[in-house]
């Protein structure tokens, strides 16, 4: 396996996460703040090694399967951390709707991809705009101080709610492309 620059930047992705967690078993605004900044610039390269390996036509079996592996885990590293620090109940949810769907997409698209059919299950404007939503208000709520008098804990929890409505709708779009074939009837 050659390794290029896309998958060197999911690579260090994968890195970054047990130093975030390290940070956050730390008590301490720097600390916390030290992870928000590495959680913000992991998620910036899950856009950025998109981009080069299309642009470069660099894409590799390996990079399309470590690519979302590597989001998953930063996202599930950092909600538990953030369901640890603050266990409502609805935290609680919305972690476990966001892990829940991960979960459940990621099986649907091997299952998928078993059979023949994994554009069935292809990204789509719904799930990169969760994706959004989803990095920006992680980053917000471990950052928790306020900042420039903004409270970025409850931006985040905000933002935290509308990713974990799109999670639903973008899950509800991936199993009606797959309901046909779920059902054993793609006609």
């Amino acid at each position: 396996m050659r390794l290029n620059l896309p998958t060197l930047l999911t690579l260090a992705r994968v890195a970054v996460i047990p130093l975030v967690l390290a940070l956050l078993l730390f008590d301490g605004s720097r600390a916390r703040h030290a992870a928000a900044l590495l959680f913000v610039a992991a998620a910036a390269t899950d856009w950025l090694d998109g981009f080069l390996a299309r642009r470069w036509n660099q894409t590799t079996h390996f990079g399309a399967f470590l690519d979302p592996v590597a989001d998953k885990l930063l996202v599930a590293v950092a909600l538990v951390m953030l369901l640890r620090d603050d266990p409502r109940g609805l935290m609680a949810v919305l972690t476990a709707i966001i892990i829940g769907r991960e979960i459940t997409i990621s099986a649907l698209r091997e299952w998928l991809a078993e059979i023949g059919q994994r554009s069935r299950a292809a990204v789509g404007v719904v799930g990169k705009f969760k994706t959004g939503f989803q990095m920006t208000a992680i980053g917000l709520m471990l950052w928790r101080t306020p900042l420039f008098g903004l409270p970025t804990y409850d931006f985040g929890y905000f933002l935290l709610f509308a990713a974990a409505v799109l999670t639903l709708w973008s899950m509800i779009v991936y199993l009606r492309a797959a309901w046909p074939y779920m059902r054993g009837d793609p006609g």
